[in-house]
């Protein structure tokens, strides 16, 4: 119980934690400047030290000023959270006071994520259930007055999607059991369990890959390609994310990092990636599935 107990400003022990001043906030509010500058001066082919009137002179930015401002960003990310390690795991100042704040933080941020994955079901079912809408002209132009849209060669639901959506639960599974596996004290169960879901995850990314490589249209030709690359290559991001996610649990569990009374860290995790599969099954019932109705009519 002592090591749950800290001392505030007044001398009286408290539970609550106290965070040492930090650099990395403001560090990164440095780098995510930077990285917006960067994709800006990409993005709008932006050239110093040119001749006036002479287009073609001067130093293009291009992707250097992105890649600096990520790789600045993945550096306070690296550091930050490193710190944030040292608190738990060293100086033992999340209590478990302290801990109820990391949850409802994480809460809101899957809540806000979810919130996110709207709008782009949003859009997908506007223009599904719109497609000859009469006062539209230019989406009746693109669609021919149905969806999926003339010409689209849709994806076969019941092919690689349906293979991936079983990756993505079994993965969801290896999860739950190194969950159980930590519950339980078993710590050589957790890492097993986690292992396992890493390379399930690298998997999936790796279909997804071969997907977007073998798909019959490209993300500018029309809203039928536009809605289902951002809907799916964004989720195929949190799935790296989460990736990543789960395979710093997996360094930390073999470190002996978590315990049966204190492992917020891998649940945190565990959320996000049940998360991630949840987004899954709306895609491929919603995208992949129903979306591809109207060709088999057609």
């Amino acid at each position: 119980m002592a090591d749950n107990i800290e001392y505030g400003t007044t001398g009286k022990p408290h539970p609550y934690h106290l965070i040492n001043p930090s650099i990395w906030p403001l560090a990164g509010a440095f780098a995510g400047g930077l990285l917006a500058i960067g994709a800006i001066l990409f993005m709008h082919d932006v050239k110093i030290g040119g001749v006036e009137g002479d287009p073609e002179s001067g130093f293009a930015i291009g992707l250097k000023g992105l890649f600096l401002g990520l790789a600045s960003v993945l550096a306070v990310m690296f550091f930050w959270w490193k710190d944030i390690i040292f608190e738990s795991v060293v100086e033992k100042a999340h209590t478990p006071i302290a801990a109820i704040g990391l949850r409802y933080g994480m809460a809101l941020f899957i809540a806000s994520e979810v919130m996110f994955f709207v709008a782009f079901f949003w859009a997908f079912f506007d223009a599904s259930f719109y497609a000859g809408q009469e006062n539209m002209f230019q989406r009746v132009e693109h669609t021919g007055g149905h969806w999926p849209p003339t010409g689209i060669e849709t994806i076969p639901a019941f092919e690689l999607p349906f293979l991936m959506t079983m990756i993505l639960l079994l993965s969801g599974c290896t999860v739950t059991w190194a969950h159980h596996a930590i519950m339980e004290g078993h710590k050589d169960e957790m890492v097993k369990g986690l292992g396992i879901s890493v390379l399930l995850g690298v998997i999936f990314l790796c279909f997804q890959v071969y997907e977007y490589t073998h798909v019959h249209f490209g993300f500018t030709e029309g809203i039928y390609p536009s809605t289902f690359f951002m809907a799916t290559g964004f989720h195929g991001f949190h799935v790296f994310v989460g990736t990543i996610f789960l395979f710093v649990c997996y360094l930390r569990a073999r470190k002996g990092h978590f315990t049966k009374e204190k492992h917020f860290g891998f649940e945190a995790a565990a959320w996000y990636w049940h998360f991630v599969d949840v987004v899954w099954l709306f895609l491929f019932i919603a995208i992949y599935w129903w979306g591809s109705l109207g060709a088999v009519a057609h």
